[in-house]
C-alpha cells in the first residue's frame, strides 16, 4: 500500500522555531519503496520536494511550501564489528542524541562531543554537523542514499560527500540524493580527543575522562547556553547557532584583531578568538563578533530576539512570524558587517523563504537588506 499524501499540513509544529506556514502536500515514508513512490507522485504532479528531518535547523516561510514535504520515519540502530572499529548504522529518522548515547554506553569513541545536538541521524551529514572539536565527517564511514534522478538506492562513500565546514554535497546540491541511513566507524575503548578549549578546560580535573564524562560535560555546557531542549526554557524555540563561524584570510583576521585592540575591545590581538586552518585561512568566532559589534544577549525585537544564554542563537518567543525572525537575523548580520566588515552566513536551511542578500547603496555604504 502506498503512503498517504496529506494536504495543507502545518509545518511550524515540526520545527524547533515553531514558525512557518503549511506544506501543500505532506507524506511520511517508512521504507525506501515509500520514498520512491512519493518522488514519482511528485514528479507526475510537477511538484518540488523537500525532505524534512527533525526540523531543528530549518526556517520555513510564512506562506509555507507549495510542493511535497517528505518526512522519513524509519528508525533503528545496528552495531557491527569491522576490524579494529565498530560500525554503527542508523536509519535516517533515528534521533541523533539517541545514537550518541547508544555509542557512549558501549564505550565507542568518535561522536561523544556531538551530544545534545537535536535532529535526526540522516540530517547530520547534510551540514556536516559539528561541535566541541568533533564533526560528522571525522567518523562517517558510508551512507545509503536514494538517487533522486534514477530513483535507485546505492552506497555512497564519504569521499563523494564533499565535506567542508558545515557543508556537504547534499547541502550544495539538495536535489541529488536522499540519505536513508548513515554508518559511523567508532573506536572501542579509545580515549576521547579533547581538541576544544572550552571542553578541555571543563574537564581539566579529570586525568583520563571517560566517554560518559565527556558526554555529560558537553550536555552541561550546552544546557548553560540553552542548547539542550527544555520545555521550560524561554530560549527553547531556536535552531541553535543561527550563523556559522566565518572563515577569512589571515590578513582579514589580523585586521579584525588590530581593530579590536584599537577600539579597546581587547588588550592584545591574541585575545580575539581565532583558529588557524591548514590552508592558511582563519576561522573567527561568530558569537564574539556579534557581541563585540554591540548585539547583546537578550535583545528583543517584538516576538523574537537573541537568546539570553548564547549570542548566536536567535529565539522565537511566541506569537511571531518568520518575517520577524528574518528581520532580526538581517539586523544581526548587518550590524556585524558594519562594525567589522565581515558578513556572517546563516546556518539553517530556508524553505519557502529566501535569505536576503546585503545591498550596497549608490553612496558606497551598506544599507539594511529589508525594511524594518
Amino acid at each position: 500500500m502506498p503512503p498517504v499524501i496529506r494536504e495543507y499540513v502545518p509545518l511550524a509544529p515540526l520545527t524547533t522555531f515553531e514558525l512557518g506556514g503549511p506544506a501543500r502536500f505532506f507524506c511520511q515514508a517508512a521504507t525506501s519503496q515509500d520514498v520512491v513512490w512519493a518522488l514519482r507522485w511528485a514528479r507526475d504532479e510537477n511538484l518540488p520536494v523537500f525532505v524534512l528531518g527533525g526540523g531543528s535547523n530549518l526556517v520555513v516561510g510564512d506562506a509555507g511550501f507549495p510542493g511535497l514535504v517528505l518526512q522519513l520515519i524509519a528508525r533503528g540502530l545496528e552495531f557491527r564489528s569491522q576490524g579494529d572499529h565498530v560500525v554503527l548504522e542508523a536509519q535516517a529518522a533515528e534521533p541523533w542524541d539517541d545514537l550518541v548515547a547508544a555509542a557512549v554506553a558501549r564505550d565507542l569513541a568518535g561522536i561523544e562531543c556531538l551530544s545534545g545536538i537535536p535532529g535526526t541521524a540522516g540530517a547530520t551529514p547534510i551540514q556536516n554537523v559539528g561541535a566541541y572539536g568533533q564533526e560528522v565527517a571525522d567518523t562517517l564511514h558510508a551512507l545509503r542514499v536514494l538517487d533522486r534522478r534514477s530513483l535507485e538506492v546505492r552506497a555512497l562513500p564519504t569521499a563523494e560527500c564533499g565535506f567542508s565546514y558545515r557543508n556537504s554535497v547534499f547541502k550544495r546540491e539538495p536535489g541529488q540524493a536522499i540519505v536513508l541511513s548513515v554508518c559511523f566507524a567508532l573506536r572501542p575503548g579509545a580515549q576521547p580527543v579533547l581538541a576544544y578549549r572550552e571542553l578541555a578546560n571543563a574537564l581539566a580535573g579529570h586525568a583520563r575522562p571517560s566517554l560518559s564524562e565527556v558526554r555529560e560535560t558537553v550536555l552541561d555546557l550546552r544546557r548553560k547556553k540553552s542548547l539542550v531542549y527544555d520545555a521550560r526554557d524561554p530560549n527553547r524555540r531556536s535552531a541553535g547557532s543561527f550563523f556559522t563561524n566565518p572563515i577569512v584570510s589571515a590578513d582579514q583576521a589580523a585586521a579584525v584583531s588590530a581593530q579590536a585592540v584599537d577600539e579597546k575591545l581587547v588588550q592584545a590581538p591574541e585575545e580575539v578568538p581565532q583558529y588557524p586552518l591548514p590552508d592558511g585561512r582563519v576561522k573567527l568566532a561568530a558569537g564574539w563578533l556579534v557581541e563585540r559589534a554591540g548585539v547583546k544577549r537578550g535583545l528583543r525585537m517584538g516576538p523574537v530576539g537573541v537568546s539570553g544564554a548564547h549570542a548566536l542563537a536567535l529565539v522565537h518567543h511566541g506569537g511571531g512570524s518568520t518575517a520577524d525572525l528574518i528581520r532580526l537575523a538581517v539586523h544581526v548580520r548587518d550590524t556585524v558587517a558594519a562594525r567589522f566588515g565581515i558578513t556572517l552566513q546563516p546556518e539553517p536551511v530556508f524553505l519557502g523563504v529566501t535569505w536576503p542578500p546585503r545591498i550596497f547603496s549608490a553612496q558606497g555604504s551598506w544599507v539594511e537588506s529589508i525594511s524594518r
